[in-house]
């Protein structure tokens, strides 16, 4: 039965029978039609499946759920059990359609979250935020110089001839990653979006990520794109952030002006506003520093009130039911757990997993503590600070496709973001209270 039904669906998108040679090599926009409408079925009903049943049996967000389902949805669970199925309903040709969907979902995911940053609990907060910010940059790139040398001598993890300090850079980049979007999420399912935690968190996460972008950025350029790659990536971001948070509010006020005085959201207010965020995506795009810190940018500076909760209803249910999930998949269609097979491996994917959780959680809860904060609040940064799931699976995408890391030490850091995410809201939950909520005692932290 299951044979008959994989056959079925190769014949039907060409990956057996008479077609199939046809097709072997070129698609043609019909091709691409029938492999895009049966993948973002599947793909959105298993990503809901799974996010449901992550949050009933482990209580976990759903975005993670989201995130193993597109694990399971590549070579590592789906094609190791139906390996021709699989290979049909994800073929080469297609997955540039799932990588733009995918993108554009992270931005303005991204930018919505932007939209909830509360400034003015991180200026009460700032030395606590400027201290968790430095303890997640810092630990994690010590970890990665005393990591790094060993990983080389392992043929297959990183690329033959990369220099020690090119592979510390990425390896301390990847560490030092919190999973912003994640993190923003699980921090809105809790309810938390606009307590001083969430912002502070938000605010340290977005920090360290920045820093490891711009890190990225100098890899990318020694290792061969030229010392331009990295002094336009980082002095172009700069000059851009300088502009949107000076000019920009100002700028957009009037948007918000409109919607307060019609009692809702235009078409035209909503077009001109989406019109923006793709502006400034792709600034951010093609200087160097990924789309997604574009969208946020713009979304700190966008105007709050009846603007930013019409916004956010009027968009995010596609973002996150149809757009976000091609992300996952097209992640997980990289990710290969097999390469991950003998002793050797495992123990250093085990040891990379935990010495990531000590140099970001373990540090960033210390940093906290030592700044004044308590020690329920510290463990709660900790814990958040420590998922990586998103952003990881973002910048080891660009190692593995810019040739810096291989296929197996790409998916030991799979391995690790789905670990450390997973973490997050059950030791979140244990110092807070699973029903925790901005309200009461966290909106007065």
């Amino acid at each position: 039965m299951i044979d008959s039904a994989i056959a079925t669906l190769g014949d039907l998108m060409g990956a057996h029978g008479p077609a199939a040679a046809a097709r072997a090599t070129t698609f043609a926009p019909a091709d691409y039609s029938i492999h895009f409408f049966i993948q973002i079925g599947i793909i959105v009903l298993l990503c809901r499946l799974v996010g449901w049943l992550g949050k009933r049996l482990l209580a976990q967000p759903q975005v993670v759920g989201e995130m193993i389902a597109g694990v399971i949805l590549g070579p590592s669970l789906l094609g190791l059990a139906f390996p021709e199925f699989q290979a049909a309903l994800f073929p080469k040709d297609t997955r540039n359609v799932l990588y733009v969907g995918a993108q554009l979902g992270v931005g303005l995911y991204m930018f919505l979250v932007g939209t909830t940053l509360q400034l003015d609990h991180f200026a009460a907060k700032a030395r606590s935020a400027v201290a968790v910010s430095a303890a997640g940059i810092v630990a994690p790139f010590l970890i990665a110089i005393m990591l790094t040398p060993m990983l080389l001598t392992v043929p297959g993890l990183f690329a033959p001839g990369i220099s020690t300090a090119n592979a510390t850079l990425f390896l301390g980049a990847c560490i030092a990653l919190t999973a912003f979007p994640m993190l923003a999420r699980i921090i809105n399912e809790r309810g938390l979006s606009h307590s001083a935690l969430g912002t502070l968190s938000l605010t340290a996460g977005a920090f360290d990520d920045a820093v490891s972008w711009c890190i990225l950025a100098i890899v990318l350029a020694t290792f061969g794109g030229g010392p331009g790659v990295a002094i336009v990536a980082i002095g172009g971001a700069l000059l851009y952030a300088a502009f949107i948070m000076t000019l920009g509010r100002r700028l957009l006020a009037p948007l918000g002006h409109m919607v307060e005085r019609a009692g809702t959201m235009s078409m035209t207010v909503l077009a001109i506003t989406i019109g923006l965020f793709c502006l400034s995506a792709f600034l951010m795009d093609a200087i160097g520093i990924h789309a997604i810190f574009g969208g946020f940018i713009l979304g700190v500076v966008m105007p709050r009130g009846l603007f930013a909760q019409q916004l956010k209803e009027k968009v995010e249910p596609l973002a996150v039911v149809l757009l976000l999930p091609m992300f996952f998949t097209y992640s997980g269609l990289n990710t290969q757990l097999s390469l991950v097979n003998s002793g050797p491996l495992l123990l250093i994917a085990l040891g990379i997993l935990v010495a990531s959780i000590l140099a970001k959680g373990g540090a960033c809860y210390a940093a906290a503590r030592l700044s004044g904060e308590d020690n329920r609040t510290a463990m709660g940064i900790g814990a958040l600070m420590n998922a990586r799931g998103l952003m990881e699976l973002i910048i080891i995408n660009i190692g593995l496709q810019k040739g810096i890391i291989g296929p197996t030490l790409f998916s030991m850091l799979v391995l690790m973001a789905i670990v450390t995410t997973m973490m997050a809201s059950p030791l979140f939950e244990m110092v807070y209270g699973r029903h925790a909520r901005a309200s009461g005692e966290l909106a007065r932290l």
